[in-house]
């Protein structure tokens, strides 16, 4: 499977890719916005493709050409204002939907974050950001396309464990950056994802079991 990872110098994305171009199952090809980017990954053997989230529809939608599965993993980041996390985690989650029902591929990995489906547990302290992966999410949910949401805990620069829970309402806690990222990769061809929508923290199970009995 071709993966168009949307997010790709993000620190889930960095991950991501790394373990795509390492797959026997998988190959990569990166979605970045600088060509100096692009010259950097190239060098290391990465595919890219230029376009940028506050581009149009039609850009991504080129750019993830030829592709079988897109995974959006980008982000606005902590440090920005509430009108970026707009443009980039949900008007840029909502242009990759599109893109992806315009290029064909059905297959659709988001990353969200823990709790965004229950606004009575949104963290108060980042209310727009939760309302925007809130209202991304549904976007995909109401699509055709083959999704799967992943609602990470608190991430962490930590190695990871390969040790997880994933279920549809789990409480809060954190999960190193690099388990979501091989959660991500085990999730594509894993059929009991498919338009399943989960929370992902820490745990005790390997991730190929958790996500068998999510």
């Amino acid at each position: 499977m071709k993966v168009f990872v949307v997010g790709a110098n993000g620190q889930i994305g960095t991950h991501l890719i790394n373990l795509l171009k390492e797959s026997n199952d998988h190959t990569v090809r990166a979605m970045v916005r600088k060509k100096e980017q692009a010259e950097s990954l190239e060098k290391e053997g990465i595919e890219t493709a230029l376009a940028d989230l506050e581009g149009n529809v039609d850009e991504i939608a080129e750019a993830a050409k030829g592709c079988d599965a897109i995974v959006f993993t980008a982000g606005s980041g902590g440090h920005t204002g509430a009108d970026k996390t707009l443009l980039i985690d949900l008007d840029g989650a909502a242009k990759t939907i599109e893109a992806a029902e315009k290029a064909g591929i059905k297959r659709f990995v988001m990353v969200s974050a823990l709790q965004a489906h229950n606004r009575e547990n949104w963290n108060e302290k980042i209310r727009p950001y939760y309302a925007a992966k809130h209202y991304a999410d549904k976007i995909l949910e109401q699509s055709d396309l083959t999704y799967t949401i992943i609602r990470p805990g608190g991430l962490l620069n930590e190695p990871g464990t390969d040790k997880v829970s994933a279920a549809e309402n789990l409480t809060r806690a954190s999960i190193p950056r690099e388990d979501v990222a091989k959660t991500i990769t085990a999730a594509l061809n894993e059929e009991n994802t498919f338009k399943r929508s989960f929370d992902l923290i820490s745990g005790e199970h390997s991730i190929s079991n958790a996500l068998k009995s999510i």
